[in-house]
């Protein structure tokens, strides 16, 4: 991967979630080419997703990066649409309480979701929003609490993900970076695993290897790498990779291509 190995990381406003925005809401900056690009990628990312959580024998999995900015949040959510496109049953779950953005990607109503269940305010059926899209509920955050760390390592989150788990075909989590605070490691015995989205000039390889010995340290488990934001001259659309990682550090590349 051509991932930057130095210098500082640019910020957020230095970068714009259209490389994906066609395949959830807007199509404006794409052609048919490019709209197809997009689904035939995160079909094929889809399918070696599965493979994983076949091995494990679990249906729910964690979508995290190293920094803001990277693409984590408007992955997850073109992941979990192209699951749900499979007619299953999905629910996206935004647990990145810190600084959610899934009610923004997806143009959705916040004023009550996670927080208010694990708080016990309000049941998941009183603020799960049904049927974003065909087969696809979501739970935004609702309200940023100031204890986000304690809410996601408590018993009512475990136990929430737990009857998910039972509801749904699958369960997906966009989940805080980790290089900037360690709330997503607290899932790591919810989950089959964590796909890691690493962004082209902004992810470094030194951010990288901070990423999998935090993993290590804490015993989770990496699914494989999601990489964004590819240089288009690599390829006629711009190329987008999927990466298994193995317990080896070695990588099994799924190259495809994506919309820039």
């Amino acid at each position: 991967m051509k991932l930057r190995s130095k210098g500082r990381r640019r910020s957020d406003s230095g970068y714009s979630v259209g490389y994906s925005q066609s395949y959830m809401a807007n199509s404006s900056q794409s052609g048919d080419a490019g709209k197809f690009a997009i689904i035939e990628g995160y079909k094929i990312a889809r399918t070696n997703i599965q493979f994983s959580l076949s091995a494990s024998n679990d249906n729910c999995f964690a979508v995290t990066s190293w920094s803001k900015g990277e693409g984590k949040s408007t992955s997850t959510s073109n992941i979990a649409i192209s699951f749900a496109k499979m007619d299953k049953k999905v629910i996206l779950l935004d647990c990145d309480l810190r600084r959610p953005n899934i009610h923004n990607l997806l143009k959705l109503e916040n004023t009550a979701g996670m927080t208010s269940v694990l708080c016990n305010d309000k049941t998941f059926d009183q603020v799960v929003q049904r049927e974003v899209l065909p087969n696809l509920d979501v739970l935004t955050v609702g309200t940023i609490p100031p204890n986000p760390s304690e809410l996601i390592g408590s018993d009512n989150f475990a136990n929430l993900i737990r009857e998910l788990k039972k509801k749904y075909d699958y369960v997906i989590m966009d989940t805080a970076p980790i290089g900037i605070v360690t709330d997503a490691l607290l899932v790591k015995d919810l989950v089959a695993g964590y796909l890691i989205v690493v962004r082209e000039g902004v992810t470094t390889h030194g951010d990288i290897q901070n990423f999998l010995k935090a993993m290590e340290t804490s015993g989770a488990k990496p699914m494989g790498f999601l990489k964004v934001g590819c240089d288009p001259s690599e390829g006629k659309s711009g190329k987008y990779k999927y990466k298994k990682y193995n317990r080896y550090n070695k990588y099994n590349s799924y190259e495809y291509y994506r919309y820039y």
